[in-house]
Order: C-alpha cells, then sequence, then structure tokens
C-alpha cells in the first residue's frame, strides 16, 4: 500500500515538472503605486467664498503633491446654485480636482445634464469653482427638446442657460410659427406652417436658451 502511494505521489509530481506554462501576471496600477494615499467612494465639496459650488463623487481617488492633485476615476458631480437648489448633474470616466487652483477636468465621455432638460455631451470639460463656470476646447454638442447646438470649444454656467460657442457653430433652433406663403398673418398669432426651422450657423456667440 505504501508503493502504490508513493508512485501516485511521483506521477504527479512528474505531471507538475512538465508544466511549462508561465505564471499568471496580476495587472498593476501605475497611480496607485505611486500616490501619496487611495481612496474608494471619495467625497469632496467644491466651494467659493463659502458658497457651495459642487459636490464630487469619485468611485476611486488617488492623491498626489500633497493632497492638492487628486486623480479620479468614475466621477460624479452635482452643481447648486448659489441659492441651495441643484442645477445640473456631470458624469465621466476619469477626472482631475485641483485644489490649489480651484479647478476640475472631467475626461472621457463627459455628460453634463441640467436640472430642466439640457445635456451636454463632449470628451473634456473644465470646471472653475472661483468663477463657477465650465468650458472646453473640445468638440461638443448640446441638446433639449427642440434645439441642437454643436460646435468646438464652449464656456457656460453650469446648467448652460447661457453658453458662449467658440468655433464651427451650428445647430436647429427648432420649430417657429410663419404666415402661410402669399397670405397676411391673421391676428395676433400667424398661422403655422408645417415643418419649419430655423438654423442658426454663427462663428461664435453667447445663446440665450430659455
Amino acid at each position: 500500500m505504501r508503493h502504490a502511494l508513493f508512485v501516485a505521489s511521483a506521477v504527479v509530481a512528474l505531471a507538475a515538472c512538465s508544466d511549462t506554462k508561465a505564471p499568471a501576471v496580476l495587472p498593476t496600477n501605475a497611480l496607485a503605486d505611486s500616490a501619496e494615499q487611495t481612496m474608494f467612494k471619495a467625497r469632496s465639496l467644491l466651494t467659493h467664498a463659502g458658497v457651495l459650488r459642487g459636490e464630487l463623487f469619485a468611485d476611486t481617488a488617488y492623491f498626489f503633491d500633497e493632497s492638492t492633485r487628486i486623480e479620479m476615476r468614475t466621477v460624479s458631480t452635482t452643481f447648486f446654485r448659489s441659492t441651495g437648489e441643484k442645477n445640473a448633474t456631470l458624469t465621466s470616466r476619469q477626472g482631475t480636482y485641483n485644489t490649489r487652483l480651484g479647478t476640475m477636468e472631467a475626461r472621457g465621455n463627459v455628460v453634463v445634464v441640467s436640472e430642466d432638460g439640457r445635456r451636454l455631451t463632449t470628451p473634456q470639460l473644465r470646471f472653475n469653482e472661483n468663477k463657477n463656470e465650465i468650458s472646453s476646447d473640445s468638440a461638443f454638442v448640446l441638446t433639449e427638446p427642440g434645439r441642437r447646438l454643436e460646435g468646438v470649444g464652449f464656456t457656460s454656467d453650469p446648467d448652460m442657460n447661457r453658453m458662449r460657442c467658440l468655433a464651427a457653430c451650428r445647430g436647429n433652433a427648432g420649430q417657429i410659427r410663419l404666415p402661410a406663403a402669399g397670405q397676411p398673418p391673421a391676428g395676433p398669432t400667424p398661422p403655422p406652417r408645417a415643418d419649419t426651422a430655423v438654423r442658426v450657423q454663427p462663428q461664435g456667440g453667447t445663446f440665450k436658451l430659455p
């Protein structure tokens, strides 16, 4: 019985020696390896002169430069008006928060949605908490029911109520009512003409979206 057990053990040992597969290499995280501190489910308040500008969340946060630069993954930011009401929400794959400058940069599938239905998409966006302003040098698309604006580069308040498009601006102002061809307006409201839209193609400017 002992001899049989020894043979079985030898066979197993030989089989193990014949396995030439390289050991699995675990993935490394350069940010985690070099960070001064790593925090999960991180939260930070964005304020200026004691006024709350926003509330920042990240699944993972890596702290650098004496915790003044924070590299974040899976970012969500809620913006607030000066009166405290929720203004808009930003989401992105990555972000960098600089506490010295009071700026936050969002990168990767950046989406900002205002409380009243405007939606902005862009690859990259900056938020300046001192100015309470969002901006970008990248292409963007802003939509709301019946309206669309796109271009390259913008500055705006966080709820996108006043947006300045910087270049290659074009959009659709939506449906408006015009008099039918050859007919004067009847009363204070002209009769509608179906499928009539106004397109705006400025080279840059400020757009007030009611």
